[in-house]
């Protein structure tokens, strides 16, 4: 039988809402929408995108690393950003974590998110190795 698994990134942000850092099912995890929060909630790198986003990044390798994965491991993400012009910053600091890997990819351009200073989240699915 599968079983469900809650996991928590350490030293990561505390959760805005009803809602764990990623739930891996069998072999597979499924990494929550990460924004540039500190430990303490404090937004990081405010109105620099490129610094919102490799801390978000650091973040996701967090989680990967919960399971043994990492960003060669990325099947899926969704990249959330507050001004589509900023794709292609976040796309040199993707390349930085990904290095030769291409996951699928969605990109979409939000009103906002859970607070007005944050500019990038990113989610993603991945498959974790035997």
């Amino acid at each position: 039988m599968t079983v469900r698994e809650e996991l928590v990134v350490t030293g990561g942000p505390p959760a805005v809402s009803h809602y764990t850092d990623a739930v891996r099912f069998g072999d597979l995890l499924h990494v929550s929408g990460m924004v540039a929060l500190s430990p303490e909630g404090e937004v990081v790198g405010e109105g620099d995108v490129t610094v919102q986003a490799r801390y978000v990044h650091e973040l996701l390798g967090r989680a990967f690393g919960l399971v043994g994965a990492s960003f060669a491991d990325v099947l899926k993400v969704t990249v959330y950003l507050t001004d589509i012009d900023d794709r292609q910053a976040v796309n040199e600091v993707r390349k930085e974590f990904f290095g030769a890997a291409k996951p699928a990819s969605t990109l979409v351009q939000v009103s906002a998110l859970v607070l007005p200073e944050l500019l990038v989240e990113i989610e993603a699915v991945v498959g974790i190795p035997s």
